[in-house]
């Protein structure tokens, strides 16, 4: 599928799972973190119960249903809890904040970020929307290397709301001085990402890392490299 790419001048992206390789990061500061605190269970076998209730929690928390610190101590909590393991809130909050601080200590990309990047940097002003939490996501992006690519960043831990709510990417718009007739959105979030962008009128195309099953007429790549033949 094609798209009419004349009039866009403005990039914006999502880091996490769009950029950003999440998943290794967080397995890498996962195997840290359970190091340093004894967390005497198989990395691979936390994962498989975490990352489904991980999902499940940033979701909530797109939707204002849970706080920051419900978030950090419930998907762990929770992860715990089905492992039939118990750890006390102290545990848990000490678990929760080292694996922040873990988190930018590793910065694998997604295959083909930085391609598509340098690729699409020569042409079009780019810029960051994300819900990620504020303290760690500017970290991201400069120890991943890729921070230089980027004219502006919005954060919701900064605006107040998280995608899909219109207001941060009016937000993001208004910080690059773009307009959405100028301007596209590329995340892997068909909700966050696409509709919230299509809800205030900016085109979106989903990079579908979840492989998930979405609507037909969205714009969507399998792999960032075919952004290329798109924008």
């Amino acid at each position: 599928m094609t798209m009419n790419k004349k009039d866009i001048t403005h990039i914006f992206f999502d880091l996490d799972h769009t950029l950003w390789d999440f998943d290794k990061n967080s397995a890498l500061a996962f195997e840290t973190i359970f190091k340093k605190f004894e967390v005497n269970i198989a990395l691979e076998q936390f994962l498989s119960v975490y990352e489904p209730i991980n999902l499940g929690y940033w979701k909530l928390y797109r939707e204002e249903k849970v706080t920051k610190t419900a978030l950090r101590r419930g998907r762990l909590n929770d992860t715990f809890s089905k492992l039939n393991l118990s750890y006390s809130v102290t545990m848990i909050d000490a678990l929760a904040e080292d694996y922040i601080n873990a988190l930018p200590l590793h910065n694998h990309l997604i295959t083909g970020a930085e391609d598509i990047l340098l690729y699409l940097s020569q042409k079009y002003t780019l810029h960051i929307i994300t819900n990620g939490f504020k303290e760690v996501q500017g970290l991201k992006l400069k120890a991943s290397g890729i921070e230089h690519y980027f004219e502006t960043m919005t954060n919701s831990d900064e605006v107040g709301v998280k995608k899909p709510n219109r207001l941060i990417f009016d937000t993001a718009l208004q910080s690059a001085g773009a307009q959405c007739e100028n301007s596209i959105m590329i995340g892997d979030n068909y909700e966050a990402d696409v509709l919230g962008a299509e809800d205030i009128g900016l085109r979106a195309i989903c990079y579908n890392y979840h492989n998930e099953t979405i609507p037909e007429h969205i714009v969507q790549v399998a792999h960032l490299k075919e952004i290329k033949e798109l924008l």
